[in-house]
């Protein structure tokens, strides 16, 4: 069964997400990120601003197939479409369409912006409710355990 994973109070949700692909690809996960359109180009964006040593291998959902099949990190909006089947990051509203057919999926919930917060709230309801166990990882009380 799909492992589910809430990570909440991300301070930047994108510039975590950044740190989270990376840190994923480097253990060989394959991941796909899925959002709107604008999310993922902002993501996109940010990813290809990263330090060279960070450097994480990516592309958007529209690229030539062979790109798509070689790029660890795969952009899309309808995560069914990616070929990267590891890791699902949801940087949507609702829950993704074909989540099951990842290993993980993982959701960063926003720590100031109340409307995401209240989305979140949602999502967790509805992978609770078809019988999912959630993971919560409180990203400002693992800050200050460390």
């Amino acid at each position: 069964m799909t492992q589910v994973a809430f990570h909440f109070n991300a301070p930047d949700k994108l510039a975590y997400v950044c740190r989270l692909v990376r840190k994923a690809t480097r253990q060989d996960a394959r991941v796909t990120v899925t959002g709107d359109a604008d999310t993922l180009l902002r993501l996109d964006r940010q990813l290809w601003a990263l330090a060279p040593s960070d450097f994480v291998g990516h592309c958007l959902g529209d690229a030539d197939e062979e790109i798509l099949r070689a790029s660890s990190t795969v952009l899309v909006q309808d995560p069914r479409t990616s070929p990267n089947r590891d890791v699902l990051v949801n940087l949507g509203n609702v829950l993704p369409e074909g989540f099951a057919q990842y290993a993980r999926v993982v959701e960063v919930v926003s720590q100031a912006d109340e409307d995401d917060r209240k989305r979140a709230r949602e999502r967790w309801r509805g992978y609770a409710a078809l019988g999912y166990d959630i993971v919560r990882h409180d990203l400002v009380l693992k800050e200050s355990a460390g």
